[in-house]
């Protein structure tokens, strides 16, 4: 799997591009600025790329302007932002376009390797993989007209989990309750969301673009 990594600073890169190497991952590119990301998306094509928020030249955006343009150029393309900021206008649009591959993770909560890599592993599978405070942050407007009020509160509290990638057992785990009670709560939520059985669609990415879709409708 080619993995391009964008940083600013150098101790984190050089520590991210080492950390991967020892997983098994290839690194495509690391770079340090918004042009040398921008050129290294057109040019590399990777399996995912994990991108800083605050980039040179500006230190504003530009690392996330930059991956939601080759989203935009590749739809699906495989985006892990990891920050130490929560962007909630540029992260609702990593998401909107429906297409799964996302994760938005905060620097000083990644309290260990196996939790980075299965998160990489993850969005680049597909998947997503949210930080619970950015969900948080992203919900935090959401109008009490929104799909997301029709769940109950345990079911809320499984799609918060299904959110941050969590995988059925892993659910059951944290919730202490059987893996078929969690399976049961899933298919409620499909439900109440809309979200039919599909062999084509993720219903799970669907679900969790629904649930952080809702606060941008209040």
């Amino acid at each position: 799997m080619r993995v391009l990594i964008a940083e600013d600073l150098f101790l984190l890169r050089d520590g991210l591009v080492r950390m991967l190497e020892a997983f098994g991952f290839e690194i495509a590119a690391a770079v340090d600025n918004g042009p040398e990301l921008s050129r290294a998306l057109k040019e590399l094509d990777p399996d995912v790329a994990v991108v800083d928020v605050r980039l040179p030249p500006s230190f504003t955006d530009e690392g996330l302007q930059c991956a939601l343009e080759a989203r935009r150029r590749r739809p699906g393309l495989p985006v892990l932002v990891l920050s130490q900021h929560v962007e909630q206008l540029y992260a609702r649009e990593l998401l909107a376009d429906g297409t799964g591959g996302v994760g938005y993770l905060l620097k000083d909560r990644v309290f260990d390797a196996d939790q980075f890599v299965d998160a990489v592993r993850r969005v680049a599978a597909g998947g997503t993989a949210m930080d619970p405070q950015v969900i948080q942050q992203l919900l935090s407007r959401r109008s009490r007209e929104a799909p997301m009020a029709k769940l109950t509160s345990r079911e809320r509290e499984v799609m918060e989990l299904m959110a941050q990638g969590r995988s059925n057992a892993a659910i059951a785990t944290q919730l202490v309750v059987t893996e078929r009670a969690v399976a049961k709560h899933t298919s409620n939520i499909f439900g109440k969301l809309g979200l039919p059985p599909s062999d084509d669609d993720n219903r799970r990415v669907l679900a969790v673009l629904a649930y952080l879709d809702g606060s941008d409708r209040g």
